[in-house]
C-alpha cells in the first residue's frame, strides 16, 4: 500500500535523513482519507521523513502568528512611550500600560498567537498516527475556542458602543458567548471521534450550527456598530475582518481550494483568508483600545473588568477538560 504523499520534492528528501529517524512514518493512504474526509486529495498528507516540507502548507498561519506577536510588541512600545515618547490617544485615552483596562487586549493577543500556533502544529504533525491526529486537532479546537472567546471579550469591551453594552444583549453577551463557545468546542471534539468521514449531512449541519451560532454572536457588537454609526478607520477594518471571515468560512466549508488544487495544500485559501482576518481584527482593536481605554474602568469598574478577564482562562480549562475526556475515549476506541 503506498505511503501518503503531497508531491514532496524528491531531491530534498536525502537532506532530511536525521528527521526520518526521529519522526514515525505516516499513516497509510486509506487511514489518512478516513480521518481527514478530503475527497479531493488522492495522496493524503506528507510523510514523516518530509515533515519539514509540510511547512509550506501552513506558512500563512505561521507568518500570521509571528506578525501578531511582533505587531503587539511594537504597539506596546510605541503607545507606552518607549520610543521618542510617541503616544496616540483617543479623546479620553492614554497609551498602553498593563492594567485592568488593557488586560483584555493582552488576553486577545495571547489567544490569537496560541490559536495560530496550534493550528499550524495540527496541520503539520497530525499525519503520523490516528491518535496523534485526533490529539492535535482536539488541541486545535480548544485553542480555536479560546481565541473565539478572546475576540468576543475584546470586541464587547473596546468595539461596542454604549447603547449596545447597556442593552439586554450586551448584559448577557459574555456568559452567552462562553456557553456557545464551549458547545461549539464540544461539538467539534465529539465529531473528531467519529470514524466515518466525510460526516453525514445531519451531523455536519449540527456541527455547522454550533460554530455559526457562536461566531454570529461574537461579531454582533461589530455588526451593530457598523449598521448604526458613521464609519471610522477602525470600522472599515472591522468590516474587512467580517468579509475575510465569511470568505474563509465559505472556502473551508465547500473545500474550494482543495477541490481545484488537490495535492497543493499550500494554496489553501481558507488559511490565508483567516490569517488576514486576524490581522485586520487586531489593527481594529488597537484603534478601539486607544479610544476607549480610559473610560472603560470608569464605566464598568475594575472588579467587573477583572472578572470578565478571568472568564477566559475558566473557559479554557472547561474546554481542555472536555478535550481530554474525548481523547481518553479515542484511546479506548483503539484498544
Amino acid at each position: 500500500m503506498p505511503w501518503v504523499t503531497l508531491d514532496p520534492p524528491p531531491l530534498c528528501l536525502p537532506s532530511l535523513s536525521p528527521l526520518n529517524r526521529i519522526l514515525p512514518p505516516t499513516i497509510h493512504d486509506v487511514g489518512a482519507r478516513r480521518l481527514s474526509g478530503e475527497r479531493f486529495i488522492s495522496g493524503g498528507y506528507p510523510p514523516g521523513r518530509s515533515c519539514v516540507l509540510g511547512l509550506s502548507h501552513v506558512w500563512s498561519v505561521l507568518l500570521a502568528a509571528a506578525w501578531v506577536a511582533l505587531r503587539f510588541t511594537a504597539f506596546t512600545v510605541l503607545q507606552g512611550g518607549g520610543i521618542l515618547g510617541f503616544r496616540l490617544c483617543g479623546p479620553e485615552g492614554q497609551g498602553f500600560s498593563l492594567d485592568a483596562s488593557s488586560l483584555p487586549l493582552v488576553l486577545y493577543v495571547f489567544s490569537a498567537v496560541i490559536y495560530l500556533s496550534c493550528s499550524a502544529a495540527a496541520h503539520l504533525l497530525e499525519s503520523h498516527s490516528e491518535l496523534r491526529h485526533r490529539s492535535l486537532f482536539l488541541l486545535d479546537y480548544v485553542a480555536g475556542t479560546v481565541y473565539q472567546y478572546g475576540c468576543a471579550l475584546a470586541l464587547s469591551l473596546y468595539s461596542a458602543d454604549a447603547a449596545w453594552a447597556q442593552g439586554m444583549l450586551g448584559q448577557a453577551f459574555l456568559p452567552a458567548a462562553a456557553l456557545l463557545a464551549w458547545l461549539s468546542c464540544t461539538a467539534c471534539c465529539y465529531a473528531e471521534l467519529r470514524p466515518r468521514r466525510p460526516y453525514p449531512l445531519g451531523r455536519r449541519l449540527c456541527l455547522l450550527a454550533a460554530v455559526a451560532a457562536a461566531s454570529l454572536l461574537d461579531i454582533s457588537p461589530v455588526a451593530q456598530r457598523l449598521a448604526t454609526h458613521s464609519w471610522t478607520s477602525s470600522s472599515a477594518l472591522h468590516f474587512l475582518q467580517v468579509v475575510l471571515f465569511l470568505l474563509s468560512a465559505f472556502f473551508f466549508s465547500f473545500h474550494v481550494s482543495v477541490r481545484f488544487y488537490a495535492g497543493r495544500l499550500a494554496l489553501q485559501l481558507s488559511h490565508v483568508l483567516l490569517s488576514l482576518c486576524t490581522l485586520a481584527q487586531q489593527e481594529a482593536l488597537f484603534r478601539d483600545f486607544l479610544w476607549r481605554r480610559a473610560a472603560l474602568v470608569r464605566e464598568l469598574g475594575e472588579e467587573r473588568l477583572l472578572l470578565a478577564c478571568a472568564s477566559l482562562p475558566g473557559l479554557a480549562m472547561c474546554c481542555a477538560t472536555t478535550a481530554l475526556a474525548m481523547r481518553r475515549r479515542a484511546q479506548a476506541q483503539q484498544i
